[in-house]
């Protein structure tokens, strides 16, 4: 599912800035769950009449939600495209709420036999991103839902109970963006505190300044995690860059730096992390470059 939502943000990014369709949902939907169902055939599908999908509280045995029937979906699915589409309408919708009442109503709708979760979520971002909320991106709606599922069902029952008022929805997403905001903020206070804590280490030694924000990364990485095998397409894709420029950095620490080791892999290179103890790899770095500005 990790590496599914992954190809489906990079699908998201292509498209943010196209007209919602119907294809796109289902592309969506085939995308998040491939290799994931029970039949391969109803990924990128819409349920059928004779698939028997009900929104059960699996705690209570409770009835929660019967959503429409498979006829209607494609019907439903061309309005939810208009309205996700509409925004130069007359009447003002803030892009978040339309993003948020597009959320609802593909778990409203559960167009699929499974999956819709993970498609409500992607449209969500899609959604966001083609409004220019390009932040959203870097969060994680799922794990804030997660830590309390049931408040997610809840919200959905309450507006379904008072005459389909999705306010009780609105509210419940407005407080998990918060919260997914102020954890990716949380995130990137640890990331900019270890990077320095590695840049003070290397303060007054050979490599000081010759690191890039990439490189110092994998080196506060690789030292909590000193069996940590790096890749180029791994660095590449976390970082966002060119393979020649991923390619650069590690072989830089590698050849030049070593700080990781080289070693061949088939017809690739694979970086193994160092040693666990910085300060006497770092005597033996700064020992070689004297030797060989000596040389």
């Amino acid at each position: 599912m990790i590496f599914n939502n992954y190809h489906a943000m990079q699908f998201i990014r292509e498209v943010k800035n196209e007209r919602l369709t119907e294809s796109m949902i289902l592309h969506l939907h085939d995308v998040l769950t491939e290799n994931t169902l029970e039949d391969p055939k109803k990924t990128g599908q819409y349920r059928e009449a004779g698939d028997d999908i009900h929104v059960v509280d699996a705690t209570a045995s409770v009835l929660l939600h019967t959503p429409p029937d498979a006829a209607e979906l494609p019907d439903r699915v061309a309005k939810l495209c208009a309205f996700a589409n509409d925004t130069d309408a007359q009447e003002f919708i803030h892009p978040v709420i339309r993003a948020i009442v597009l959320h609802f109503m593909i778990g409203y709708d559960h167009p699929f036999v499974d999956g819709n979760g993970r498609t409500a979520r992607a449209l969500f971002y899609w959604s966001m991103a083609s409004q220019g909320y390009w932040l959203m991106e870097f969060t994680s709606i799922s794990q804030i839902i997660k830590q309390a599922p049931a408040q997610y069902g809840r919200a959905y029952l309450y507006s379904e109970t008072d005459d389909n008022d999705l306010t009780y929805f609105i509210v419940y997403q407005l407080e998990v963006i918060r919260k997914a905001i102020t954890a990716l903020h949380q995130y990137l206070e640890k990331k900019t505190a270890e990077i320095f804590e590695i840049e003070q280490c290397l303060e007054g030694s050979a490599l000081q300044g010759k690191l890039n924000h990439r490189q110092l990364a994998i080196l506060r990485h690789a030292l909590d995690h000193p069996t940590t095998i790096y890749t180029i397409q791994q660095h590449q894709a976390a970082h966002k860059l060119s393979y020649q420029t991923a390619r650069t950095d590690l072989l830089k620490m590698a050849d030049e730096f070593h700080i990781l080791s080289k070693r061949k892999y088939g017809n690739a290179f694979v970086f193994l992390a160092p040693p666990p103890d910085l300060g006497q790899k770092l005597t033996q770095l700064e020992a070689r470059y004297k030797a060989r500005q000596g040389a």
